[in-house]
């Protein structure tokens, strides 16, 4: 059985911090999360982009990028939109969801841009 790392992080240090699974495993590559869009559209769920302030990643709702994309199963458009997110705040970080229309939850949630904190 191999040992448990233990990630280093704290409240104070906002770059330390991690939010969900993807998170504690290295960042991934444009490929990666092009895989993980395609595995969004092929459960049938709705993707949506969401965007906040490092330092609110915890404690603070997420702020939306317009409205999900109901039905849209069109993965460049898809990972357009989450760069269009990033490139209008580029500080902070971006997230994509999966939201499962059958069991009324999110399926899939990752972080595809991490912003700087300020």
């Amino acid at each position: 059985m191999s040992a448990m790392q233990d990630y280093q992080s704290s409240l104070s240090d906002v770059s330390s911090r991690k939010f969900e699974t993807f998170s504690y495993l290295p960042e991934m590559d444009a490929a990666s999360i092009r895989k993980q869009v395609e595995y969004i559209v092929s459960k049938g769920w709705n993707p949506a982009i969401e965007h906040t302030e490092p330092e609110n990643a915890f404690g603070h709702y997420w702020y939306m990028w317009k409205l999900p994309m109901f039905g849209e199963t069109d993965v460049d458009l898809i990972l357009a939109e989450a760069e269009a997110c990033h490139k209008a705040h580029p500080a902070n970080h971006v997230r994509l969801v999966g939201f499962d229309n059958y069991k009324q939850s999110k399926g899939a949630e990752m972080v595809v841009y991490r912003g700087k904190p300020v």
